[in-house]
């Protein structure tokens, strides 16, 4: 039984780690899509709990690493969440409260420095798909394209 858990538990990871995030690239600056971002979050009634520098992180410990591989020209992560939207997947099944908060990325690649990438990752089928479609309305709204 332990190693059909095992199994079913490595199966799950591999699927989950498979999955493709959600994007939508414009032309549109890197300031631009994040300022169109929190403007979308605030106008969602939102708060923004924590935006990750990611690329600034990775390129200022690109060297102690030991890596000479520019990945972003920018990219930052805004973390939030909703007490609603958050209450009700939550009441569905409590474990969920493992998806909170709530990520959106905003990113410039270093080989594609004239687009801009905006993202999430996706979230399971069934009560979970309340937080994508909320994700999907600000990364939309974001770029102007609602």
């Amino acid at each position: 039984m332990k190693h059909l858990m095992t199994a079913a538990l490595i199966a799950a990871a591999s699927a989950c780690a498979a999955e493709e995030p959600v994007t939508y690239t414009t032309d549109q600056s890197f300031e631009d899509v994040t300022f169109g971002l929190e403007s979308a979050i605030i106008d969602a009634g939102l708060v923004v709990d924590h935006i990750s520098h990611t690329g600034e992180m990775l390129e200022r410990t690109r060297a102690d690493v030991g890596s000479d591989v520019v990945l972003f020209q920018a990219a930052d992560v805004y973390s939030f969440c909703s007490a609603s939207v958050s209450r009700s997947v939550m009441e569905a099944d409590p474990m969920n409260v493992m998806y909170c908060p709530y990520d959106i990325f905003v990113a410039v690649l270093a080989d594609k420095p004239d687009e801009t990438i905006i993202g999430f990752r996706p979230y399971p089928e069934g009560p979970m798909q309340e937080v994508q479609t909320l994700l999907d309305g600000i990364a939309r709204a974001a770029i102007g394209m609602e």
